[in-house]
Formats: C-alpha cells, structure tokens, sequence
C-alpha cells in the first residue's frame, strides 16, 4: 500500500471498526473523510447474488466515463477476470478481511496506468458482512485520465491486509489471485493459514 488515499481510508476503516473485524457501515461517516470522497465506492451484495455499486465517487465515475451506481463491479475488469474478481469481492465480505489490488487501466485509444485499489468489509446491524468500502486511485498523475475515459481494469496482483497484527506482519502479506479462483471453502482455508503465519511471525 503506497498511495496516500489507499493509507488514509485504510487508517479511517480501522479506526472506527475498533477490536471489531469490521465496522458497522452506519459507522462510515462522509464527513470525516471530506478529501477522499471522489475516490470512494461503496459495494453492496444484491439479492441476485452479484455484487454491485451502491455509491462511486465523482473521480471513479469521471475515469470510466459514467455513473456507477447500480453497475455490477465485475463489469469494470477485463472479460476473463470477472469471476474471480466478484468471487475476491464476496470472500473479502465472507471472511471480513481487508484485499489490496493492483491494477492497470486501458483506455479506450490504448492508454494505460497503473492503480491501487483498496476493499474493506462493512457489517450491517444484522452482523452480517453485506458491503464494502473502497477507493481507486491511481498510481501516477496522467492528463489524459480526465479526457479518455477507462474501458476496463486488469489485475496484476492481490494480497490481504492484516489488520490484528503489527507493521512487521506487512512484510508476509500474501498473494489472493490463485485462492480466489478457488471454492470458498478453500479460500476460507487459506486465510485461516494466512492468520496462522501472521501471528506466528508477530509472536517471534
């Protein structure tokens, strides 16, 4: 994690979530995060069983040239990445762990740039897990992202954030790409190894 939008939404997620895994989402007020708003969405799963935008900030919708709202997020990634992408979205909720991805961008007259993407779980008053909090945001400033808009995301790498243990845990965060393309079972079985290893490295 290098931008600083990904650090201070991050910092505000685990602030206000506490010794909680995740918080509440009417725990999420825009006013503490004025600044970062253009950079935020927020996720939401739907009772078709896809995971969709319930709010993008102006920034995200200016880069892909429309509204967001109501668009299925799988929709913003390459043909062949959809499945697993939904498939992170959902195990990041399931599992209420933080993802950080890392992304190129193409425009639709073959422009390219690279982005951070950032996803953290929200628990609704039920305590289930049902939506995400996120901000995309690129890596370098380019003209031409305020004139050509984006006409979809590839992933180029994705790792949990550990969020019970302390800054020398970042050094073992480890890649999601294989364990998301895995069934939910396995993909529940790998983070409870992950944990495994980050305490262990945390009590050495």
């Amino acid at each position: 994690m290098r931008l600083q939008t990904t650090i201070e939404i991050f910092d505000y997620w685990n602030r206000i979530r506490g010794t909680a895994d995740a918080p509440l989402k009417s725990q999420v007020e825009p006013s503490a995060v004025p600044h970062l708003l253009q950079s935020l969405f927020i996720l939401e799963m739907r009772g078709g069983g896809d995971i969709g935008f319930r709010l993008a900030g102006t920034r995200i919708c200016d880069l892909f040239g429309r509204d967001l709202r109501g668009e299925r997020f799988s929709s913003l990634w390459a043909h062949g990445q959809h499945t697993d992408i939904e498939r992170t979205a959902m195990g990041v909720m399931d599992h209420a762990m933080p993802a950080l991805f890392n992304a190129t961008g193409y425009s639709t007259v073959g422009h390219q740039a690279s982005f951070e993407i950032v996803m953290m779980p929200l628990r609704s008053p039920g305590g289930a897990c049902d939506r995400l909090l996120g901000a995309i945001t690129p890596a370098a400033a380019a003209s031409w992202l305020e004139i050509v808009p984006l006409e979809f995301l590839t992933l180029d790498r994705s790792r949990l954030l550990p969020t019970h243990f302390g800054k020398s845990a970042s050094a073992e965060m480890r890649p999601i790409n294989e364990i998301a393309a895995g069934k939910s079972a396995r993909f529940g079985q790998a983070m409870r190894r992950m944990v495994s290893h980050l305490l262990s490295a945390e009590a050495r």
